[in-house]
């Protein structure tokens, strides 16, 4: 579809069917425009191998510029949900995508290790300004299908971070970090779509249908909370366990394949790339899968299915890591929209805080868990580190200290009938 095509779909969009009816077009939008700020941000530690060549980086510096992005974005993603839930206000959505142009173009000519970091600082703000809207766009427009809809738009973003390492091999590589410049124009592109998304969000937010559907939202009853934030904690535990693996993947397992096998950088960059794709074909069937067989059942099989797979990674040879890391990528990363809509039906009402917290946190523990794997791969060696990482998937257990999707579904109605 092009891009002429799909805001000519936004604008045609009925803000009033929002209430019954899935708008694929808005859906289909604002997963492209997931797509191109992910593909943006994943390209930070897609050329960590290229930044640690050329301006003689330690891991531990890299794992510095892998928590600044993810960092900045945890800490502001709640936020931005926060205020947007308070107040909405569609202009967010491509002032957003605006930092990440001005964080790409920095890139492009940062010169040093600050620049470099203040480079990554604006992208990082520019995701944690789109993520939270982003995901209440996708509620907006989702009508009774709620679990499809977040599938959509988080199969966006991890298609783009799954572009990233292919975006590295066949631009960074040849032309150096300058390659940076190019995404200046994805990030253009992004802005004029997030200006026709931000307009059919200001109909949809000043419509009647949406009015009515915001004052039925119950709120928690008193002698749920308690519950409810034990099952929070729980859920950001297993974000973290999942993010931690992940990002200790797409940093640095490249290293791992450079040094252990003697591949290129391009050539490690496309292992990382069968993780991160086969991640975002997963996402897209997780939340079907989820619908019809459990939120908390999806969750667990796919920490406990990718557990002993991860196990294995660190002691293949290299037909097989490339195997391992296409299972382990499919399996792992199928429950991060579940986990997104879980949050969701947890805590009513309080869209975009929510999303921006579970995704926020996703981004934010990932860079704490880059950090420390650098400083770890640094001490000790990263097969060493790798072999470590792989017992993390272990402690998806808990899992089933979550309430199961038929309690959970009492905690919703009751909060509804509040």
């Amino acid at each position: 579809m092009s891009l002429p095509s799909l805001t000519k779909k936004i604008n045609n969009a009925s803000p009033g069917s929002t209430a019954n009816q899935t708008i694929f077009g808005v859906l289909l939008a604002i997963s492209l425009v997931h797509l191109f700020n992910d593909s943006m941000q994943s390209v930070i530690p897609a050329i960590f191998p290229i930044l640690k060549e050329t301006m003689s980086l330690s891991y531990t510096q890299i794992g510095w510029i892998a928590f600044a992005i993810n960092f900045t974005a945890s800490i502001m993603q709640p936020v931005v949900g926060l205020f947007s839930d308070k107040r909405p206000t569609p202009a967010l959505l491509p002032i957003g995508m605006g930092f990440t142009f001005t964080g790409m173009l920095l890139l492009a000519y940062a010169s040093s290790y600050s620049a470099v970091l203040l480079a990554v600082v604006f992208v990082g703000l520019g995701s944690a300004t789109f993520h939270p809207e982003g995901s209440k766009v996708s509620h907006m427009a989702a009508g009774n299908r709620r679990g499809l809809a977040q599938s959509i738009f988080q199969v966006g973003g991890n298609a783009g971070q799954s572009l990233a390492p292919l975006l590295t091999s066949l631009i960074f590589v040849p032309y150096g970090q300058f390659g940076a410049i190019g995404f200046t124009g994805v990030a253009a592109a992004g802005i004029i779509v997030q200006i026709f998304i931000a307009r059919w969000y200001g109909r949809t937010i000043r419509s009647e249908s949406f009015a009515k559907k915001h004052r039925n939202v119950g709120k928690i009853r008193p002698e749920l909370k308690n519950r409810i934030a034990f099952a929070m904690i729980i859920l950001i535990s297993l974000v973290f366990v999942r993010s931690w693996y992940s990002s200790s993947i797409a940093s640095y397992y490249s290293f791992n394949l450079i040094e252990g096998f003697g591949l290129s950088v391009g050539d490690a960059q496309i292992y990382i790339f069968l993780f991160l794709a086969a991640g975002a074909l997963g996402t897209f069937f997780g939340g079907t899968l989820a619908d019809r067989f459990g939120k908390r059942n999806l969750i667990f099989v796919s920490m406990a299915g990718s557990a002993p797979l991860a196990l294995i990674l660190p002691y293949a040879n290299l037909f097989w890591s490339g195997v391992l890391l296409a299972v382990i990528g499919f399996v792992l990363i199928s429950s991060f929209s579940v986990t997104v809509v879980y949050a969701q039906m947890l805590i009513p009402g309080k869209i975009g805080t929510v999303s921006g917290l579970i995704t926020g946190l996703a981004f934010g523990l990932g860079g704490l868990g880059a950090l420390i794997v650098g400083n770890w791969i640094d001490k000790i060696g990263i097969s060493h580190v790798m072999q470590l990482c792989s017992f993390l998937p272990l402690l998806g257990v808990i899992t089933f200290l979550l309430p199961s999707d038929r309690k959970l579904s009492e905690w919703t109605e009751g909060a509804s009938e509040a």
